[in-house]
């Protein structure tokens, strides 16, 4: 099953790693409560929070997962079992900025874009359609799957 989620402003390390394992997570650094509540609702989105103000109000009861772990890495192992998680399912499909999917886009389109030497060793880029940023596999992809089995062992 695919949860959608929007984490509240001191998530925004999870935010990142949820993204980054492809979940669906809006987060906004400074969001106030209210908003954050009726963008959840109308969006039909998981709550994910620590503000124990922010889960008396009334229209986020029973929406919304309370993150107890001080560390994001408990913070990623609470989530991730708790909504059972594969980690590597969607692995790397989201823009990390914009929480857009990515979509893959010509090698040629990108020649400008991109370091030349990225260019000249990639075959395979993705962009944004949102933010328009570009992404391709390098080592930093082995980086953060070893931190996820690290994280999640």
């Amino acid at each position: 099953m695919q949860y959608k989620f929007i984490a509240d402003a001191m998530l925004g390390k999870l935010a990142k790693w949820l993204r980054i394992m492809g979940c669906d997570v809006e987060y906004f650094s400074d969001i106030p409560d209210k908003e954050l509540a009726e963008r959840a609702c109308a969006e039909k989105r998981i709550i994910l929070t620590r503000d124990t103000l922010l889960i008396r109000r009334r229209k986020v009861r029973g929406n919304y997962f309370f993150v107890e772990g001080d560390s994001y890495k408990d913070q990623i192992r609470q989530v991730v079992q708790h909504f059972s998680i594969d980690p590597a399912a969607m692995l790397l499909t989201r823009c990390l900025l914009c929480n857009r999917l990515l979509a893959d886009i010509n090698k040629g389109l990108v020649e400008n874009k991109v370091p030349h030497y990225v260019y000249e060793t990639q075959d395979l880029f993705k962009i944004c359609p949102a933010c328009n940023k570009i992404f391709w596999h390098a080592t930093h992809k082995e980086r953060m799957i070893s931190q996820l089995k690290a994280i999640l062992a």
